[in-house]
């Protein structure tokens, strides 16, 4: 009687060890089945990455670049004299003005003085702005010595 029930327990431990082995081998299946299509979509990604970095080597082709911008662009050659010096450049503010100020960057636009902007169009006088058609290159005359700020006194440059 004892040989029998040891029988049937070890049946039944053999038909769960079975039925484990299964799920365990079905479980393996899906996920090798996942496996080979994030694969396949790795494998779709690299090929769209390489088919758009070729567009982009031909969008980005020097070549073409100057093409398009002769084509569309009616640009002209950089004249010397659209630069300015750099004695033209405002002033550094004093310590006293920065160590008040938290916002070294807001109390210099604060206290920056109203330029006087009659007769001009940006920084070329009216007289020289540009005509209609926007493409002439009129040099940026330099402002009188008279106009510019002085310096604080005491204040570093």
């Amino acid at each position: 009687m004892i040989l029998r029930v040891l029988n049937f327990v070890v049946i039944g431990t053999l038909v769960l060890a079975a039925a484990y082995v299964y799920r365990i081998k079905f479980d393996a299946t899906v996920q090798a089945e996942r496996l080979a299509k994030l694969r396949g979509e790795v494998r779709h990604e690299r090929d769209d990455i390489a088919a758009l970095r070729a567009e982009w080597g031909q969008l980005d082709n020097p070549a073409r670049i100057e093409a398009l911008a002769k084509r569309y662009l009616q640009l002209k050659p950089i004249a010397p004299t659209q630069f300015d010096t750099l004695d033209h450049l405002p002033d550094r503010p004093s310590q006293a003005d920065t160590a008040d100020n938290k916002d070294s960057i807001g109390g210099i636009i604060e206290n920056l003085a109203e330029p006087d902007i009659t007769g001009t169009i940006g920084s070329i006088p009216a007289a020289a702005a540009l005509p209609a058609d926007g493409l002439s290159q009129a040099p940026a005359p330099a402002p009188p010595a008279s106009e510019a700020p002085s310096p604080p006194s005491g204040a570093p440059r």
